[in-house]
């Protein structure tokens, strides 16, 4: 009878001390789960496929472009609303909207595109044609197409991403798949040959990373652009914010620490712009020193890239107050560059 109980009290200690094993495994593979990383060569990279150099492999199909609310009638010309559908992911997965102001010449005839880019808008605020809205009918009265997109998460269109990187990046995909949009289809009063661009502030980062992105020859007129390298031309503006930076300096150690961020620097990349670049900048603007455009334009003569260079003493960010002189030379640049 003893022997029998030695037996029974033996084996009640072996399953506790197998339960125990199993249990204390579990809570260890739960400790690692929680507590330990993968590698960062061992992580997903979702974000790496908007590098400059996989953006310029990525297949961006074009979009059916839909005009549709009268906004203003003037005698020169008509500005609508438009808007277009694609993917920003570029995964051909979920289709995202994104509205915009468009300004028609009001006589009869074909007419060259131009894009408008523009900068930094508090999406609170935002109204469609912010930024670039004076610009867009000035040009448009005196013959030019110009179409201004809103951007995810402005205006009429859907949320950007929850990512604040990949909604920077998905800026690219939108002016992408914009640029490849510029068809007889989408625009039969189009003059079937010339598309330039103008941007300003951020808006000239993106016209930038754009022209490196296609290596097309888009001529280019900047305003007071941003040409810093990347993260430094985001950091540069963090004071800006309520928390002074925290957030943003936090989600930029995260990316770091999975993704080499010289290849989202547009000054990596500047030997592949083919586009002539005219850029204006003002010495009194707050948001981009100038020096910041004189470095630039310094840098893209050394590389060979076509580019003028016009300073305006005492000019701010918005190139006031020779507002009305900045934009007859922009005319004048984009006039001449016209391809009849």
């Amino acid at each position: 009878m003893k022997n029998n109980y030695q037996i029974y009290l033996y084996f009640l200690i072996s399953l506790v001390l197998v339960s125990i094993g199993w249990w204390g495994s579990d809570l260890y593979k739960n400790y690692l789960n929680k507590n330990q990383e993968l590698p960062s060569w061992n992580k997903p990279k979702p974000l790496e496929k908007y590098t400059i150099e996989n953006l310029s492999k990525a297949k961006v199909e074009p979009s059916k472009i839909n005009i549709t609310e009268t906004l203003v009638t003037d005698s020169n010309f008509v500005s609508k609303m438009f808007e277009f559908k694609f993917d920003p992911t570029l995964e051909n997965k979920n289709l995202k909207k994104v509205t915009g102001l468009i300004n028609i010449p009001s006589e009869i005839g074909h007419f060259p595109i131009i894009v408008l880019i523009r900068g930094y808008v508090d999406q609170k605020n935002y109204k469609t044609g912010d930024g670039s809205k004076r610009v867009g009918e000035f040009l448009s009265k005196n013959g030019y197409i110009t179409i201004a997109p809103d951007f995810l998460g402005y205006g009429g269109s859907d949320s950007e991403s929850g990512n604040i990187f990949e909604s920077r990046f998905q800026t690219y995909v939108t002016i992408l798949t914009l640029l490849k949009s510029i068809n007889k289809e989408n625009f039969s009063n189009w003059d079937g040959k010339n598309i330039f661009i103008w941007g300003h502030s951020n808006g000239g980062q993106i016209a930038i990373t754009t022209l490196e992105i296609t290596g097309e020859n888009y001529p280019t007129v900047l305003w007071a652009p941003v040409t810093k390298p990347f993260p430094y031309s985001i950091l540069y503006y963090t004071d800006e914010s309520d928390d002074h930076g925290k957030f943003i300096r936090n989600e930029l150690a995260k990316f770091e620490d999975s993704y080499d961020v010289e290849k989202y620097s547009l000054t990596n990349y500047l030997d592949r712009i083919k586009a002539p670049i005219t850029l204006f900048q003002g010495t009194n603007d707050d948001a981009v020193p100038y020096n910041w455009s004189e470095n630039f334009v310094k840098r893209l003569g050394e590389l060979n890239v076509n580019s003028t260079y016009l300073i305006y003493p005492k000019a701010d960010h918005n190139m006031n107050p020779v507002w009305g002189d900045v934009i007859i030379k922009t005319l004048k640049v984009f006039n001449d560059l016209l391809e009849v």
